[in-house]
């Protein structure tokens, strides 16, 4: 049986800052060695270099030993999954998901936070953009969800992975053992992961057949509506967390999900809050989430059209910023308009998770007799 889980967001203050994890230790709101994944932004350029994520990564783990028993070999085995870029007001921050001794499970037969996670197979260079990447993601998806407690792909409301992307040195490698990659640009490689390991999680799911290896990146009408996928240098498999809902677990969080159907949707950010189970006026205003918001989790991507809303953008064709970084700051506002608080997990590079120029939104909620402290936004109306 899966075991009931506290999740808190806290504020990283710098680059190496893990501080806020530690005060939670140090105050018994969760237990180190009771950590099981962490999902965050980090304020790096969000690509191919972007070492912010490695520095934030060492900074919790390090946090995770000197404050519990497991060893460091022990804790690199925890999924701490590292979105890169903060652009506009979006804020650096960590979501904390740990699980809670039995005697201090709050009881309940609502379905309630559930939380699961595998590493998959290696995925070798030549693997990315293709048919074995799609199948050893779609393996550890399936190990996540029999982790979490999880039957039913429709209790499944958000999958985050983390999952390596080309480099010059793996093209190397790749090239040096007589294989070929996709791609031999790096950045590309990037929408390139992350799309690939979409699919698997949508063939997982059941939310798509099999695809053709032509129809990566090509075929956007694929997509996942709970995929959250992010790619980098630190790792050579895709790490997997699975989150979902559980009848009987007990605790007093809930997940639910939604799609953004364009960059200015926040309708469809609104519905991800609904489906978490908080009950909320026709024409919802910040104030009314009542502190009760524990984040959201959105991909974006610039709609392959050029247009929002039949209105032209220069996004795609700008040489001066890449598109990675004027989507999300866009899609980053419209979120923190619509929960009041700029600590919200936005990430790009959405190909195939969500529909072109939208993507998928999941939102976690506290359903207790009280909210758990953290940020209350100013009720400004």
């Amino acid at each position: 049986m899966p075991e009931a889980i506290e999740v808190r967001k806290v504020p990283i203050h710098s680059v190496a800052d893990a501080s806020e994890l530690e005060r939670l230790i140090d105050e018994a709101v969760l237990q180190a060695d009771r950590v099981i994944a962490i999902i965050g932004k980090t304020e790096g350029n969000g690509g191919v270099n972007d070492y912010t994520r490695i520095i934030a990564d060492r900074a919790f783990r390090e946090v995770l030993v000197a404050k519990g028993t497991r060893t460091m070999a022990q804790v690199r085995q925890v999924p701490i999954v590292w979105s890169g870029g903060t652009d506009g007001v979006i804020s650096p921050h960590a979501t904390i998901f740990a699980t809670v001794p039995a005697e201090q499970v709050q009881p309940t037969d609502e379905p309630r936070l559930s939380v699961g996670f595998a590493m998959s197979e290696p995925l070798l260079p030549e693997d990315i953009g293709r048919r074995p990447m799609i199948e050893k993601v779609a393996a550890a998806v399936r190990e996540a969800m029999q982790r979490a407690g999880i039957s039913d792909p429709a209790d499944v409301h958000y999958v985050q992975t983390k999952t390596p992307l080309l480099t010059i040195h793996t093209i190397r490698d790749a090239k040096s053992r007589g294989k070929t990659v996709w791609t031999e640009n790096t950045h590309e490689s990037m929408d390139l992961s992350n799309g690939t390991t979409a699919l698997g999680i949508a063939v997982a799911l059941g939310e798509i057949d099999m695809p053709e290896d032509a129809e990566v990146l090509h075929n956007r009408e694929l997509y996942s509506a709970v995929a959250s996928c992010s790619s980098g240098v630190e790792l050579d498999q895709a790490q997997v967390v699975v989150v979902g809902n559980v009848r009987g677990v007990g605790g007093r969080y809930r997940i639910g999900h939604s799609v953004m159907r364009d960059a200015l949707d926040a309708d469809g950010i609104w519905a991800a809050i609904r489906n978490a189970g908080l009950d909320l006026p026709d024409r919802p205003h910040h104030c009314d989430i009542d502190g009760r918001l524990v984040n959201v989790f959105l991909k974006c991507e610039a709609s392959q059209d050029g247009l929002v809303r039949g209105r032209r953008n220069a996004m795609l064709d700008d040489s001066d910023v890449h598109w990675h970084r004027q989507i999300k700051s866009c899609v980053g506002g419209v979120t923190a308009s619509v929960t009041g608080d700029p600590a919200v997990f936005v990430s790009v590079s959405a190909a195939h998770q969500g529909p072109d120029g939208g993507g998928p939104v999941a939102a976690i909620v506290d359903l207790g007799p009280a909210p758990a402290s953290g940020y209350r936004p100013p009720t400004v109306r």
